[in-house]
C-alpha cells in the first residue's frame, strides 16, 4: 500500500474551487472558439500542451492550435454546448476534466432572423478530456482529447 503525504493533498474547499476554476476554464475555451476568438483560445492552454482534435489530427503547442483554428473557415459559426461535466483532482496542482458537447453549426451567410439562423441539419455530440494544471497565471489546459460520437442528419 503506498502511503500519500496527506499534507499535499487539497482539502473539500480547495477541490470545490479547483473543480470550479477547471470547470471555467472549459466553458471559456468553448466560448472562446464559439466566438472565434482563437488568440484568447490558445492562450487557455500550456506553451507546450497536445490536443487532439475529432479525427485524430494531433496538434503540438500553442501555435499549431492557434494556426489550426484560424485555418477554418470565419463564416461557419459554433455552438459549443457543455454538459456532463466531470472534474477529478489529483492534487492542488492537476485536474482531470471530461465533458460532453453538444455541437451545432450555422454558416454567417444565413438570414439572421428573430429566431436566430437556421442551425445545419447536422448536430454532433462528442467528448472532450482534459489534463488541467495549475500555472503561475492560473489553470491552463495540457493535454486535450477530443471526438465525436453521434451526429443527427435530417
Amino acid at each position: 500500500m503506498v502511503k500519500r503525504d496527506k499534507t499535499l493533498e487539497p482539502n473539500a474547499l480547495d477541490v470545490l474551487q479547483i473543480e470550479k476554476h477547471c470547470r471555467d476554464l472549459i466553458v471559456s475555451a468553448a466560448d472562446a472558439v464559439d466566438r472565434q476568438a482563437y488568440e484568447a483560445f490558445v492562450a487557455l492552454f500550456v506553451p507546450d500542451a497536445m490536443l487532439i482534435r475529432p479525427g485524430g489530427i494531433k496538434l503540438h503547442g500553442r501555435h499549431e492550435i492557434l494556426a489550426s483554428y484560424q485555418n477554418k473557415d470565419p463564416n461557419r459559426l459554433t455552438h459549443h454546448l457543455i454538459c456532463q461535466h466531470h472534474i477529478q483532482v489529483d492534487s492542488p496542482q492537476v485536474a482531470q476534466s471530461r465533458c460532453k458537447v453538444l455541437l451545432y453549426s450555422s454558416h454567417r451567410e444565413r438570414e439572421l432572423t428573430p429566431k436566430g439562423r437556421l442551425a445545419d441539419a447536422q448536430h454532433q455530440i462528442g467528448v472532450m478530456e482534459d489534463t488541467l494544471v495549475l500555472t503561475d497565471t492560473g489553470w491552463k489546459i495540457q493535454t486535450r482529447h477530443a471526438w465525436f460520437e453521434l451526429f443527427t442528419d435530417n
